[in-house]
């Protein structure tokens, strides 16, 4: 197993026409590799430059999220959480990384308060 930075796994989504041997090098890796453990802040960061770098839409953002999840070649940090959050990122119009925390919050049965009103129309979230 190995693992990467959100730098390897953009380039392994991306058909970064700029950044083509890094490109090349990402992808041989993670087709050479038993698995490929992807931590929790890469999963955010990720989705984060696909948004704000590549302007990726929200139905390709869940195509990725939903392959990352199927596909078990990748080992993701906190699998059941990272499901959940998908779940709640599909269903509503907050971002991946504030479901990504609600769903942190549901697991640990704390309810999160915040200022974010796209967030706060889920029935656990005490909206401030």
């Amino acid at each position: 197993m190995i693992t990467i930075d959100t730098n390897v796994l953009v380039r392994v989504i991306v058909e970064d026409t700029g950044q083509t041997e890094q490109t090349k090098i990402a992808r041989e890796l993670v087709e050479n590799a038993e698995s490929v453990y992807v931590p929790q802040i890469v999963q955010v960061e990720t989705i984060w430059v696909l948004t704000k770098t590549y302007k990726i839409d929200k139905a390709a953002l869940l195509g990725v999220l939903e392959h990352l999840l199927l596909n078990p070649a990748f080992i993701l940090q906190r699998q059941a959480i990272f499901k959940t959050a998908l779940d709640l990122f599909k269903q509503s119009q907050a971002g991946f990384a504030d479901c990504l925390i609600l769903a942190e919050s549901l697991d640990a049965n704390a309810p999160l308060h915040t200022f974010d009103k796209r967030l706060g129309k889920h029935a656990s979230i005490q909206l401030l």
